[in-house]
């Protein structure tokens, strides 16, 4: 395959970050993702297969891409995935490998994938009583999370972080248990505003709990929070830290302060359709390429003219904003 530089859209944006969807399929039913009932789910021929996965993921790189992120639906209901990580692993020039899990199945697996080559870990966990996972889970399973997250640090994944979405009317009251929970535990925690990627579309401007207001209540509760200098300055969390301590809180403000103008993002869905925006109302088909004799060239033409397209935000706080005709679960977390 040719190399023709790196993947650099209209902006400036250079993209380096791939995130990968290995299945829509899930053990739980969180109602900002995907409906409860009558789910369609991808038929098996039709999500991309290791190799295929491998194989786009080995063209990106060629193009600058270094990391990747496995995500959902749930990836860890997909058997194999272990061994996907060890062939991403083998990828030269890929410097990182990540997961987002809701944690439920996180126990059986974690060992595996650690020695695998898996760099680091997200959990989805929006609260720590029972009441309010199965109320927007709508399963049970928080005890299971739980004793993920426990097993993860003790094989140890080092960056283990908690991802809570932010629901006004909802999650108010997790929020200090939350912080409090990271901090005894030695755990990054990110709270994300609710965005409009519900699959039964019941999302509201005034159900988004603004990452402002959730600042208000940490430093409440715990005292002031100081800014902390980001790592990678296109990471979407705005970070801070506690004045007492070195544990990490971070806000993922997609609503009420989108920071489209760092994005070095693009994703991948389960059944190879690439995607620059996780709002994008446009999509290209890797998977016709993979599947119909096409060369890595033409793998590398596609992904380009994908970035090319990038528009320079997804607009999710514009008045004349258009959501996405598919859910969470459908385009990957």
């Amino acid at each position: 395959m040719s190399d023709h530089g790196p993947l650099v859209d209209r902006f400036g944006r250079v993209h380096r970050n791939l995130r990968i969807s290995i299945t829509d399929r899930c053990n739980i039913r969180c109602f900002y993702c995907m409906p409860d009932e009558n789910l369609q789910f991808l038929p098996r021929n039709e999500v991309l297969s290791f190799e295929e996965i491998v194989r786009f993921t080995r063209v990106a790189v060629g193009l600058g891409i270094d990391r990747v992120r496995l995500t959902g639906g749930e990836p860890l209901v997909r058997r194999g995935l272990t061994e996907l990580v060890r062939q991403l692993d083998e990828i030269s020039g890929l410097r990182d490998i990540a997961l987002t899990t809701n944690g439920i199945l996180l126990a059986t697996h974690a060992e595996s994938l650690k020695d695998a080559g898996l760099g680091r870990v997200n959990v989805s966990l929006d609260g720590l009583s029972d009441a309010t996972f199965q109320q927007i889970a709508r399963r049970d399973g928080l005890q299971a999370v739980l004793e993920g997250i426990k097993v993860a640090q003790q094989v140890g994944f080092e960056k283990l972080r908690l991802n809570a979405v932010s629901i006004r009317g909802l999650t108010e009251l997790e929020v200090i248990p939350l912080g409090r929970f990271a901090r005894e535990h030695g755990l990054e925690l990110r709270f994300i505003e609710f965005m409009p990627l519900d699959a039964e579309q019941n999302w509201q401007t005034d159900q988004v709990l603004s990452g402002q207001q959730v600042r208000e209540m940490l430093e409440a509760e715990f005292g002031p929070l100081e800014p902390v200098t980001r790592d990678d300055p296109s990471q979407p969390a705005v970070d801070y830290q506690f004045a007492d301590g070195d544990a990490r809180i971070g806000f993922i403000n997609s609503v009420t302060e989108p920071f489209c103008g760092t994005c070095d993002r693009l994703r991948i869905t389960a059944e190879g359709k690439v995607r620059n925006c996780l709002f994008s109302a446009e999509e290209w088909d890797a998977r016709a390429l993979l599947r119909g004799g096409a060369s890595d060239d033409e793998i590398a033409e596609l992904l380009r003219t994908s970035i090319g397209a990038k528009r320079a935000g997804h607009g999710s706080d514009n008045l004349e904003f258009l959501r996405p005709n598919r859910a969470m679960y459908q385009i990957g977390g």
